[in-house]
């Protein structure tokens, strides 16, 4: 987690993985970063999870989250 001015971001690189593959929770200051991908036999080839707690001085209704077309996720939660 970095701090950037009255933000919080948070980074990671899901570029191996499809937009409906991830999946991205937010509760109580814990961001979790979930994706899999599914091979066409419905196997599981492939998972990512992170999971990180945010400061104490998140406003917890900010928390939002963008994919940038090179598969970077950047989640971003402003400060209090």
């Amino acid at each position: 987690v970095r701090a950037q001015g009255d933000t919080y971001q948070v980074v990671a690189d899901v570029s191996q993985f499809e937009p409906p593959d991830i999946v991205v929770t937010a509760s109580n200051c814990h961001v979790a970063i979930q994706a899999e991908k599914v091979a066409e036999d419905g196997t599981v080839c492939d998972t990512f999870t992170h999971k990180c707690q945010l400061p104490e001085d998140t406003e917890p209704l900010s928390v939002r989250c963008a994919l940038t077309e090179a598969g970077t996720l950047v989640i971003t939660a402003r400060r209090r």
